[in-house]
């Protein structure tokens, strides 16, 4: 490209510059804040609007209620994370719990090498990152621990979620657990069972992933 042409090149994004209109800065959202117990009536009402089985319970009773879901549904066994808290609670509680309860399947090798187990279980159990108040919906990150799959494959997703961690909307969250420091390579916004809608808008639950959605609101008393 000869000088004449680089110049004259230049001369046009300059003269196009000067015209160009300055871009407004939209002003930020209001940030509504709701005390814990209105978060999580909220989070509650919203889920249970899609579908959502929500319990609440307290750090004491969430094991014992629990079991009382999987006695009572008869579900034969529960895929888990052995290696996060709620893994080993349901490891502790499993050992000094009578007869009745469903086989807890770990999952803590390659997918290839267990698929055919875990694509056969009834049920399965994971912590979550926290809720969203605003949208109803839980947060989860895949981890070495929880991996993605866990909630993906059963046909019942049972989440404990603690009332501490749901916040009062996605950019609360975003700035107070400082997300820009650091995301997993897959992070989730759960608000019901899978769900999708054909053509003609019917819309149909499980098809993609679990037909049901347990949520276990850990809110102790003393906190709130």
């Amino acid at each position: 490209m000869s000088e004449q042409s680089r110049e004259r090149i230049f001369a046009r994004l300059k003269s196009a510059g000067a015209g160009a209109t300055a871009v407004v800065q939209p002003e930020s959202l209001p940030m509504v804040e709701q005390s814990r117990r209105e978060k999580v009536e909220k989070l509650k009402a919203l889920m249970e609007a899609m579908r959502t089985e929500v319990h609440i319970t307290s750090e004491r009773e969430w094991l014992g209620l629990l079991e009382d879901i999987l006695r009572q549904r008869n579900i034969k066994d529960l895929l888990y994370g052995p290696r996060s808290p709620i893994g080993e609670a349901l490891q502790h509680k499993w050992q000094t719990s009578g007869d009745g309860l469903p086989e807890l399947v770990p999952y803590e090798d390659e997918i290839e090498k267990i698929k055919e187990r875990v694509f056969k279980v009834e049920a399965g159990i994971t912590s979550t990152r926290g809720g969203i108040a605003e949208t109803g919906a839980l947060i989860l990150w895949s981890s070495i621990e929880e991996p993605r799959l866990l909630s993906l494959v059963p046909p019942i997703h049972i989440a404990v979620l603690r009332a501490d961690t749901i916040y009062n909307s996605l950019l609360e969250v975003m700035q107070k657990e400082n997300w820009a420091a650091g995301m997993p390579t897959n992070a989730f916004l759960i608000s019901g069972p899978s769900k999708t809608a054909d053509i003609e808008l019917v819309l149909a639950f499980g098809v993609h992933g679990p037909k049901e959605l347990i949520v276990l609101l850990v809110d102790d008393e003393e906190d709130r």
